[in-house]
């Protein structure tokens, strides 16, 4: 592979590993790219480097190009990506700490670190985004758009790391068509994820030990693919308000601090058209009260059109887990068994939950059904038993 096939392929989704090793080895990047350090980047971990990134992300949208970032730590505030620009690092960051390319944040008056409003068409792939924790709701990526405008954002986050902010890893408001893949958006205060709007895939990715949700819908969402990630150990797993057109398959659920999966109304309006299958959910409803709903792996209020099949549910005693960055009190200090109910379900219709297995999968009460439903709601072959102090 040439360089000119090298940069359309790492464009394309992604940049062989060993190809990437080259790059870094070298420090030279792929012909056609932009390398920040030419724009004055220093990358050492004590220079700002705010004014020479973004003198190179605005020359590379001059001619549609790639910012290349080898290998160091980036002191910045805010930076405004550009419309079909490509931001490319190197990715070695791992669970608990940042590595390769690093951008951190320098600033505690932004509201963000990396503003991608209006800049459709922009990638940002295989660098890890540090907040520090500074400031208050300051986001890692956000898009905040007054409407939803007449072009698609067609936006992708490719193996990054979004993690310590104090707001959310990524905030977006209004946002139309993106994908986020192979991420690890992690110990922010706010959301993983926060959207408002829809058309996304959110694919392969870690949402981990948020102080919000993993993934949080609150206001109009819709037609969202979420498969293969592991949402683990943050106070809300998935939370969906008034969405519709989701499909949630094959992800791991682990260690919620409520429900790991809630579709609740929005001001009346429900959540409808959702599949929810081949997921497996363990130890939900870790720092839910234990005679509150919130103690539950499921709770599906206010919802048609909704399949949720083969599924397995599983309750655990809770062990203290800590990991750096986790807000101290995000868990309880005390061993529970979690959580108390399987699944909670109210006011459905035209919806199918069967065929999940709930073996060990609740404390108190495998299935809640607290009526209101409408119309053909069928509920059947969901095996399961409650897990005792001796099971």
């Amino acid at each position: 592979m040439d360089r000119r096939s090298f940069a359309g392929a790492a464009l394309a989704g992604g940049v062989s590993l060993a190809m990437t090793a080259h790059v870094r080895a070298e420090m030279v990047p792929p012909s056609g790219w932009l390398n920040v350090r030419e724009f004055g980047a220093k990358g050492d971990g004590r220079s700002l480097d705010t004014e020479a990134i973004q003198r190179a992300i605005d020359a590379a949208a001059k001619t549609k190009d790639t910012v290349f970032f080898p290998p160091g730590m980036y002191l910045s505030a805010e930076l405004r990506l550009r419309p079909n620009v490509a931001l490319v690092g190197v990715p070695t960051w791992d669970y608990r700490g940042t590595g390769g390319t690093v951008v951190r944040l320098a600033d505690e008056r932004p509201t963000c670190l990396m503003n991608i409003t209006n800049a459709w068409g922009v990638t940002i792939d295989g660098l890890a985004l540090d907040g520090q924790h500074l400031g208050k709701g300051i986001h890692g990526v956000f898009l905040n758009k007054p409407d939803y405008g007449a072009q698609e954002d067609t936006f992708r986050i490719e193996r990054c790391q979004v993690m310590r902010f104090t707001g959310d890893g990524v905030n977006l408001t209004r946002a139309w068509c993106f994908s986020i893949r192979h991420s690890m958006l992690a110990y922010n205060y706010g959301d993983g994820l926060r959207l408002q709007g829809w058309d996304g895939f959110i694919m392969d990715n870690w949402l981990s030990c948020n102080s919000g949700a993993g993934f949080g819908a609150r206001l109009e969402n819709a037609s969202v693919t979420m498969t293969a990630n592991r949402i683990e150990w943050n106070h809300e797993g998935v939370l969906i308000r008034g969405g519709n057109g989701y499909n949630i398959t094959g992800n791991f659920f682990d260690g919620a601090g409520t429900s790991a999966i809630e579709l609740l109304d929005l001001g009346g309006t429900p959540c409808s058209q959702m599949t929810i299958t081949g997921n497996y959910l363990r130890t939900s409803g870790q720092k839910a009260d234990p005679s509150k709903h919130e103690s539950s792996h499921l709770r599906i209020e206010g919802a048609e059109g909704i399949t949720c099949v083969g599924n397995a549910l599983l309750s655990g005693t809770y062990r203290e887990f800590k990991l750096s960055g986790v807000v101290d009190d995000l868990y309880p200090k005390v061993q529970v068994r979690a959580p108390s109910y399987g699944i909670v379900y109210k006011k459905l219709r035209n919806c199918v939950i069967a065929n999940n297995v709930l073996h060990k999968g609740a404390s108190k009460e495998l299935l809640v059904d607290l009526g209101d439903h409408g119309d053909d709601v069928i509920v059947r072959d969901n095996p399961g038993c409650l897990v005792t102090t001796n099971t």
